[in-house]
């Protein structure tokens, strides 16, 4: 007897490329920068990285210098911008590896004149809307010429690109255009990540930023998803059990039986990433013929499973051992936030980062 107790994350790195493939189409010709921060959303950035340098991807962008450095050895020859700047603490990798530090402040500017790297270039952040990290147009006017020529990018991020009518789209482009012309006319320019590219040429100016919608998400939720679902997610069957009528299920007992049902606990949980928000509103896939059985979550998400009802399924066609998928094709990252109430971006972050799961790439 084959038992199997542990959940399962399949990668697909060539799905990672081909999406990044058609955001470079789209994005043309303009060119294409993959945004492997947060370990590559969780997915691993020295994977990712290695499969878009071997793509033909030669910017990259990161959020610290010690994410830079680890995919350095991946992308010799890219250049690796770091998007929370450059400090003491951070000043050390920025050296070693030859990053390119995005400065948002004058703070971080008087700092990096103290600091600079022979044969580096900064990029500058400026404030379109966002009001996050940047320089405001009061600050700009206090650079001097020799300042404003420092930098190789002036970058800005845009705050409602997923919606394609929001006023805020129109209103950060001409800021930036205007900021541009004014400050940095003949400074190379980046205003959109993965939702930008989708609102046409004029927000995609030098370069775009690719990240969510490389690894799958549907970051234009106004129009079909075109990128390829790029993780699984799949968890063995540990027990199937009967549950009589009346009877209550989980912690909290939440849900009650309101027949006579079958259920199947299934080895994943908050531990794993899983959002106990899918309590009673997830679903687990089984296959039947081929077909997909999505089989509803029942009670609370605890930390290590996940119950759920298989009373449809025959009872012939599931055992102990077999696996359901809580991620695929047939249920994506983007339904499984839809469901769980939060977004798809926060969910693979979480999933990915995970070091209960075997984890396998498929190249």
């Amino acid at each position: 007897m084959v038992l199997y107790t542990t959940p399962v994350l399949n990668i697909n790195l060539k799905k990672i490329a081909a999406n990044y493939a058609l955001l470079q189409q789209l994005s043309a010709p303009a060119a294409a920068a993959a945004v492997v921060k947060d370990d590559a959303y969780g997915l691993g950035a020295a994977a990712v990285a290695a499969t878009l340098y071997a793509a033909g991807c030669r910017h990259f962008f990161v959020a610290h210098g010690s994410e830079g450095a680890i995919i350095r050895p991946h992308a010799p020859q890219a250049e690796i911008y770091v998007l929370q700047g450059i400090g003491e603490d951070s000043l050390e990798y920025f050296q070693a590896a030859g990053l390119i530090p995005v400065i948002c402040s004058p703070d971080m500017l008087a700092f990096w004149k103290q600091h600079r790297i022979s044969g580096i270039r900064p990029a500058i952040q400026v404030e379109t809307g966002l009001n996050r990290l940047g320089f405001a147009v009061s600050e700009l006017e206090q650079l001097s010429a020799a300042d404003r020529a420092e930098f190789s990018y002036v970058l800005s991020h845009l705050s409602c690109a997923d919606e394609q009518a929001h006023f805020m789209n129109a209103r950060q482009l001409e800021r930036f255009r205007n900021i541009k012309r004014r400050f940095f006319p003949d400074t190379p320019a980046t205003l959109s990540a993965s939702d930008g590219v989708f609102l046409g040429n004029d927000f995609h100016f030098d370069l775009t930023r690719l990240g969510a919608a490389m690894y799958g998400i549907n970051t234009a939720p106004y129009r079909e998803n075109q990128m390829q679902n790029v993780i699984e997610l799949k968890a063995p069957v540990l027990q199937i059990k009967s549950l009589p009528k009346g009877e209550f299920v989980g912690y909290s007992a939440t849900f009650r039986a309101p027949h006579d049902m079958r259920t199947a606990i299934v080895s994943a949980g908050y531990g794993d990433g899983m959002p106990r928000s899918l309590s009673n509103r997830g679903k687990v896939i089984f296959y039947h013929n081929g077909q997909p059985c999505f089989c509803p979550i029942l009670g609370r998400v605890s930390m290590d499973n996940i119950i759920c009802d298989i009373t449809s399924l025959p009872p012939e066609s599931l055992h102990t051992g077999d696996f359901g998928w809580l991620i695929n094709d047939d249920y994506t990252v983007d339904d499984i936030a839809r469901d769980a109430g939060t977004i798809a971006y926060e969910l693979i972050s979480n999933l990915g980062k995970n070091p209960r799961f075997i984890k396998q790439y498929i190249r």
